[in-house]
Order: C-alpha cells, then sequence, then structure tokens
C-alpha cells in the first residue's frame, strides 16, 4: 500500500513539473528547428562530410619505437 501511495505522489510530482513547461505548436517548434538546421547546414558533418583534420573515423599513424 505504501509503495502504491509513493508511486501515485512521484507521478503527480511528475505531472506538475510537466504543467509548468512551456508549450508551443508544433508548427513553431518545426520552422525553429528547420530555421535553425538551415543556419548550421555548412558545419554538418553528414551533409557535407569530414575533412581530413577533423576527421575523428581516420586511421591512427602507427607508432614506432625509437
Amino acid at each position: 500500500m505504501a509503495a502504491n501511495l509513493q508511486q501515485q505522489r512521484s507521478i503527480n510530482l511528475q505531472l506538475r513539473r510537466e504543467m509548468e513547461m512551456e508549450r508551443m505548436p508544433v508548427s513553431v517548434a518545426c520552422s525553429l528547428m528547420m530555421k535553425y538546421m538551415l543556419e548550421h547546414e555548412e558545419e554538418d558533418c553528414l551533409l557535407s562530410g569530414f575533412t581530413q583534420k577533423v576527421n575523428p573515423f581516420r586511421e591512427k599513424s602507427s607508432c614506432s619505437i625509437l
């Protein structure tokens, strides 16, 4: 019984937090995301690819022991 009460309090607290969040229409959120993506598309490695200097997946130079 106490576990169920604790669970209900937890759900109630979560719902109160969600109620205080600022909401916006989906159309506004989508337009903001599209604007952000268009402004930052030159920095997107999936669109422009990696340069050799910045490529985190390039093979590392082999280690040579002197």
